[in-house]
């Protein structure tokens, strides 16, 4: 059978994708994109877009196809050997990308590609891509002295790990955590598709009752419906407080405030080493808003005016919780729950009742509809 990572024709085929498929198949990508980049490294002709551009676009496209399906696998089904695999190939991509950004020749095939006749001659969508290219060069570190281009490159690495590894604490965190129900009356209120899931979560592990974890098929309907408020705190804070210092004694060892800090440590030098004030620069670099401030400025505009709308939802919200369920002071595990009791009162509408209508597989032959 054929390697689906390997497969470009069509849609990604998760189901044949194996453990077994993952680092032969970037072994193989990196090492024809290296083939391509020396290739058209060495080319003494006028760079061009059908000899110079396009190989290149080509092959970092397939690469980034088969290592996108791994990521998306690593993030959805994370297993103790997919991750030990994702992990061990995450360094090998990050430094073939950082070592490619950081490329003189390259970049300056890129350059004289923009200096010359035929860039005038492209296509609007070509010139843009050849300027984003010249943009992440720079932004990649490609005119940096080369010390400050090792020093670049460590921070690069160490940052994709530390990002693999708070994703990983946040994950586990989330497995971690179960609340085994038995008493029928503490899930009153939540549907009786949850709880047949829950059951069954529940049945997994030898146990009678009912499963309820932090992963949000099962989170968010006890939010939105459970009528006991204590169960609705419970999982609240449990998923508040995930992978953090006020996670359970279980998860020690998984709190992300140490790489929170030495990520934000990480990105504040790297931005000093590309000459920026901060690493917001080098995020906007890449985007339509010019500035920090600029940024903020919009974000207090936004902020100002539905303050006062969200102002006289709570507000409602309070009143009903008050006058309806006989709470007097909201909560934010009562949020989501207030917020469905009221739209039932208001409009006889329930989120629940709405799902009968979308089952999957109508869901997935209209969206197929609109999309042709």
């Amino acid at each position: 059978m054929s390697n689906p990572l390997l497969d470009f024709s069509g849609l990604p085929r998760f189901a044949e994708i194996n453990n077994e498929h993952i680092t032969p198949t970037i072994e193989t990508l990196l090492k024809e994109n290296r083939a391509v980049i020396d290739r058209v490294r060495t080319d003494d002709q006028a760079s061009a877009w059908q000899t110079f551009v396009q190989p290149m676009t080509d092959a970092n496209e397939r690469l980034s196809r088969a290592w996108g399906q791994v990521s998306h696998l690593n993030a959805v089904m994370n297993t103790p050997q997919l991750r030990e695999i994702y992990n061990a190939n995450l360094p090998v991509i990050t430094q073939f990308y950082a070592e490619l950004s950081q490329d003189v020749k390259l970049f300056e095939k890129f350059k004289q590609l923009r200096a010359s006749a035929e860039f005038n001659q492209l296509t609007p969508a070509r010139k843009k891509i050849i300027e984003n290219e010249l943009r992440d060069f720079r932004l990649g570190g490609a005119e940096l002295p080369s010390d400050k281009k090792q020093r670049f490159l460590q921070i690069q690495e160490e940052l994709s790990k530390l990002s693999s590894t708070f994703s990983d604490n946040l994950l586990d965190a989330t497995n971690a955590y179960s609340v085994l129900i038995e008493d029928e009356g503490i899930v009153a209120g939540i549907p009786d598709d949850v709880l047949q899931a829950a059951q069954q979560l529940a049945a997994a592990d030898g146990k009678t009752g009912w499963k309820f974890t932090l992963h949000m098929p099962s989170y968010l309907p006890v939010l939105q419906y459970a009528d006991n408020r204590d169960l609705r705190e419970q999982m609240y804070r449990a998923y508040a407080t995930r992978a953090s210092e006020f996670d359970s004694p279980a998860n020690s060892g998984k709190d992300n405030m140490p790489l929170i800090n030495k990520i934000l440590e990480l990105r504040r030098e790297a931005a000093q080493i590309l000459g920026y004030g901060n690493y917001a620069e080098v995020s906007l670099a890449s985007k339509m808003a010019t500035s920090p401030q600029q940024v903020l400025e919009f974000l207090r505009k936004l902020a100002g005016k539905a303050k006062p709308y969200a102002v006289q939802d709570l507000q409602a919200l309070q009143q009903f919780a008050a006058e309806q369920l006989n709470l007097p002071k909201l909560e934010a595990w009562d949020l989501a729950y207030v917020s469905e009791k009221l739209r039932q009162e208001c409009y006889a509408f329930s989120d629940q009742e709405v799902k009968q209508y979308f089952p999957e597989d109508k869901v997935f032959a209209v969206m197929f509809k609109v999309v042709e």
